[in-house]
């Protein structure tokens, strides 16, 4: 039997980044204030629920990032997830630039964090712990408060563009969702 080796191991980080771009995520902005109460955030597409309990996040600020200095510095931090109209959000959040908020409209959290309005839904957390993940840091975040969730649908991106879910939603099989954090069925699977 012929064994043929279809990828490779010599790759750079321009193959590794549009290999990583064949995975569609949705889109957050992750936001907290700074020592003088002024309003600081970033777009952020490596986001994830870890756990259901303790009610844990993550998410992966590049380690030369400004805005993950003033979030590790404040201890806490709130994830706006960004619906399918909040292109131009993203493209503010997602460039580098002084007073982002200065074209976005907002509202404080309880705690008095930012909450982007119109976003699909907003957490409230509190930073858990941080590991090293090579270029990034993996930060986790404990769940305070949940926002409310609005019906709309969630601003996606893949291979470098936006993308929205416009096609019929497809629900998997019981089966395959066993392993799904963020299935939105009842608590009878777990």
């Amino acid at each position: 039997m012929t064994h043929v080796s279809l990828g490779t191991a010599d790759f750079d980080p321009r193959q590794f980044r549009t290999a990583m771009g064949q995975f569609c995520t949705g889109v957050t902005v992750i936001t907290t204030l700074n020592d003088a109460d002024e309003p600081v955030g970033f777009a952020c597409q490596s986001f994830a629920a870890l756990s259901l309990d303790p009610p844990l996040v993550l998410f992966c600020p590049q380690k030369t990032s400004r805005s993950w200095k003033v979030i590790e510095s404040a201890g806490r931090f709130c994830v706006n997830v960004l619906s399918n109209h909040q292109q131009q959000v993203s493209a503010v959040f997602g460039a580098p630039g002084e007073d982002k908020f200065r074209t976005v409209e907002w509202d404080p959290s309880p705690s008095g964090l930012p909450v982007i309005k119109r976003s699909l839904t907003w957490m409230d957390c509190t930073v858990d712990r941080v590991e090293d993940g090579g270029d990034h840091f993996v930060v986790i975040g404990r769940v305070q408060t949940l926002g409310e969730v609005l019906q709309d649908k969630p601003l996606l991106f893949y291979r470098g563009g936006y993308l929205s879910t416009e096609h019929p939603r497809v629900t998997p099989a019981q089966a395959e969702l066993e392993n799904f954090l963020t299935w939105t069925g009842g608590d009878t699977w777990l």
